[in-house]
């Protein structure tokens, strides 16, 4: 594929990526009045009427695209799997949840470690004043001083949370009564009346969706039409196929544009990667990156995605009949351990709720014909908890290249192989049996367990950390071996912690922003 572009626009910073890692680095550049190019292979989301509709749950629309596939050797739901394409990435279609990491999820534990050398080279001292400027720019609604493991924050959510539905209360109520401490979880939603802004509706088309009345406060609402406004370039429907280096720098990104279907490249004095723990290593080593750093074999590897299971209550009567809004209670009681419980483990994770019933559209398409259409009639008689256990950071769970084989855009083809330790797969399964006595509790007769097999929180793969031959990157997330390019998405995280990756990815994302700022001028 040859590339003929002589006038090549130039730029303080060019930025592959519209997901937290991007958006949020790219928050901190235009605000510090730099030129930012970013780059995203997906569209808009169009908002309307029809993102209620069952079928438009992510993995059945456009935005879930195998373009650029993911051939899976292990671990996977299907043998190939695509990623979430579109302006603002995955936060799109998420839940919303934003959760800090705890203050002792950056400190060495050797339970998780193992021999990885997985360490971060910051502390959360470091990160709290980033999340508490995540949290404004996503406008996140929570209440401090709930959760029992919560983190030290220097200042309060800037939005309050509305009242619990039926069925979550009742969570709440089974599992105060088993003792512990449940809490509702810190969403970036739009619970304001205002006006200037969509309110949240509290239906159940949120997690999986794009928000039809554009309450939720995802990236391609709140953050990326601000920036646009302020100075920000975007190239849409742009895939970056690879990066041009020289000597100690990147010197341009060759990419194809979809629309005008026509090969393009650009320049820039800066260069940030944020396409995630999949595609951002697949673009290194698709550009052979990998030769110029002293930890170039470790690019790719250490791939996480935390070790989580759904379990569903079934209920003799209707709890989900109410048609609202349920992703509300989180639990970490157990994140440090179980007390009362297994010894043997000292760091578990969280318990959150997740919306039920599924969207039947999703169970039809992922159960046999005659399974799915017969399941599909008690989903509202479901209550589901998610059980979320920190993963092991381990060589052999990676992305890696067959340059054997080549796609149309001419990038080598992408494999990636997960397979849970049998220590993370006891930290699950000990969540799941607090799960299952909290729905018991709640009135649940029967349950069905769920393994989440998908790679919507994938972390690692290009971590950062002090050791320059065992970490691609350094404290802040600067390429060893080039000059100029920065990771600040998902994979530059050396551990996977208990909890939704999203605020943490926006929070570093930010505090690498504001360096490069400052380094700029």
């Amino acid at each position: 594929m040859s590339f003929r572009n002589r006038q090549a626009p130039f730029y303080d910073a060019v930025i592959i990526g519209s997901g937290f890692g991007g958006s949020l680095a790219a928050y901190a550049l235009v605000k510090a009045g730099l030129r930012v190019l970013m780059i995203e292979r997906g569209d808009w989301v169009k908002r309307g009427y029809h993102n209620w509709l069952p079928e438009s749950t992510v993995d059945l629309t456009p935005y879930y695209s195998t373009e650029i596939p993911a051939h899976i050797t292990s671990g996977g739901n299907q043998p190939v799997m695509g990623i979430y394409s579109c302006v603002g990435g995955p936060s799109v279609f998420y839940g919303g949840v934003s959760l800090r990491f705890r203050e002792d999820d950056f400190r060495a534990n050797r339970e998780i470690t193992g021999d990885s050398q997985a360490f971060w080279p910051i502390s959360y001292r470091d990160l709290e004043p980033f999340y508490s400027k995540a949290e404004q720019i996503l406008q996140v609604a929570g209440k401090a001083g709930q959760d029992p493991c919560e983190p030290f924050r220097s200042t309060d959510y800037p939005q309050a949370l509305p009242e619990l539905s039926m069925v979550s209360q009742q969570l709440s109520d089974s599992a105060q009564k088993l003792g512990l401490k449940p809490f509702q979880l810190p969403v970036a939603i739009n619970y304001s009346s205002s006006g200037r802004r969509g309110e949240c509706l509290r239906c159940v088309t949120c997690d999986t969706y794009a928000c039809a009345v554009g309450a939720k406060n995802d990236l391609a609402t709140v953050v990326i039409p601000r920036l646009l406004e302020e100075g920000l370039e975007l190239q849409s429907n742009t895939i970056v196929v690879r990066l041009e280096s020289g000597r100690d720098k990147v010197l341009s990104v060759l990419c194809y544009d979809k629309e005008q279907m026509r090969r393009k490249s650009f320049k820039g004095k800066t260069f940030i990667l944020g396409g995630g723990a999949l595609g951002t290593p697949h673009l290194l080593l698709a550009s052979e990156l990998e030769r110029v750093n002293p930890a170039g074999e470790v690019i790719g590897h250490y791939l996480m995605r935390h070790c989580s299971s759904i379990v569903f209550g079934i209920f003799p009567y209707r709890v989900s009949g109410g048609k609202l809004f349920q992703k509300q209670i989180g639990i970490t009681d157990f994140y440090f351990g179980d007390p009362n419980g297994h010894q043997g483990l000292n760091k578990l994770g969280s318990i959150q709720q997740i919306q039920a019933p599924p969207p039947a559209a999703l169970v039809k398409k992922m159960l046999p014909k005659p399974v799915g259409q017969m399941v599909c009639w008690g989903l509202e008689n479901l209550a589901g908890l998610l059980a979320m256990a920190e993963d092991q950071p381990r060589f052999e769970n990676a992305v890696t290249v067959d340059r054997t084989k080549v796609d149309g855009w001419g990038l080598p083809a992408m494999l990636v192989s997960y397979r849970e330790s049998q220590r993370d797969l006891e930290a699950t399964k000990l969540l799941l049996k607090k799960a299952r006595r909290i729905l018991r509790r709640a009135g649940a007769w029967l349950f069905y367990t769920h393994q989440i097999k998908t790679f919507s929180n994938a972390v690692g793969t290009v971590r950062m950390g002090l050791d320059p031959h065992s970490s691609p990157l350094d404290s802040y997330c600067k390429y060893r071996g080039l000059e100029n390019l920065f990771v600040t998405d998902g994979s530059v995280f050396p551990t996977s912690a208990g909890v939704n990756p999203s605020l943490t990815i926006a929070a570093n994302a930010l505090r690498v922003g504001e360096y490069i700022s400052k380094t700029a001028r």
